[in-house]
């Protein structure tokens, strides 16, 4: 059963889907908080799992990050990953006010970019018993250094000067800026372009994942809130609370779920779903079922009261 829902954060209302197993029929369930990736929202993949884990028996929380989606927010398109962060926890705050949601029975779950969001909120929010990541990615160490590290470290300081002068100008009255997650020619790209980003265009600009309120551009002077977060430099501070980070063998983003897990502190497992892409994950079957799979499998322990 799929109810929408709304909740505040940071003063502004965040719009959510919350998945129930259809054959609920009373007492308090475990949940999980389910972020979805930069540039996407809520009905695309969260709500692939989300749907999977209320078969399974759970509570699942979708919803739309502030200044994205449907949810409040001004300017339209900020990734601000502070504010990515108190949206994940005042989504588990609203679940905790929720007389069919176990309180002490929640655990969080980020793809893609929230797969740094989520772990970045659970080292602070001991309310979360279990932290999960799918296809994570460090949204901050992208910009930084680009997919890979291997951008030019003048690419950062040009763009940090150009969102010191963006700010000025918005306070003269201009609009924000906006930058395409993908560019308006990224068809006369793809044959040269990287598989990551031929498969991000397949999947947000074609049937197979388009949805209107998704990919609609970021605020380019945020890029001066995004170069300055790290999502896991304090990972370890989410033990003793459990960490599963699941990643594609063929994925270009593994490198950070593997190196987030050398950081971390136990009990912490890296899972490896053979042949699967960063974006497999976001959709495919034959990947997102072992995945779910595994999901319900730690949620299951990690959130059984």
């Amino acid at each position: 059963m799929k109810t929408n829902v709304t909740f505040p954060s940071s003063h502004l209302a965040i719009a959510g889907i919350l998945f129930t197993p259809d054959d609920h029929t009373g007492g308090r369930l475990p949940a999980v908080v389910i972020s979805h990736p930069g540039g996407g929202v809520k009905e695309q993949s969260p709500s692939i799992y989300a749907e999977r884990l209320a078969g399974a028996g759970f509570a699942a929380l979708v919803f739309d990050a502030a200044h994205q989606g449907e949810s409040e927010g001004e300017p339209r398109g900020l990734e601000n990953p502070f504010q990515r962060a108190e949206d994940i926890k005042s989504a588990v705050t609203y679940l905790t006010t929720r007389d069919d949601i176990a309180p002490d029975r929640i655990g969080a779950l980020g793809i893609c970019a929230s797969g740094g969001y989520v772990p970045y909120a659970a080292q602070t929010d001991h309310r979360i018993k279990g932290v999960a990541t799918v296809s994570a990615a460090d949204l901050g160490s992208v910009f930084r250094e680009g997919l890979g590290r291997t951008q030019d470290p003048a690419v950062l300081q040009a763009m940090l000067d150009q969102a010191g002068a963006l700010r000025t100008a918005e306070a003269r009255g201009a609009a924000p800026r906006l930058e395409a997650w993908i560019p308006g020619n990224a068809e006369e790209l793809l044959e040269t372009a990287t598989r990551q980003f031929r498969e991000t265009y397949e999947f947000y600009r074609t049937p197979r994942g388009y949805h209107p309120r998704a990919n609609q551009g970021w605020v380019l002077r945020g890029i001066d809130l995004i170069a300055q977060y790290d999502s896991y430099a304090l990972i370890r501070l989410i033990s003793p609370r459990p960490l599963l980070m699941i990643a594609g063998s063929e994925a270009e983003t593994a490198y950070f779920s593997r190196e987030a897990i050398e950081k971390a502190a136990e009990p912490k497992e890296l899972v490896i779903i053979d042949g699967a892409t960063h974006i497999d994950l976001y959709d495919r079957d034959a990947y997102v079922t072992p995945a779910v799979d595994k999901l319900t499998e730690f949620f299951g322990t990690h959130l059984a009261g």
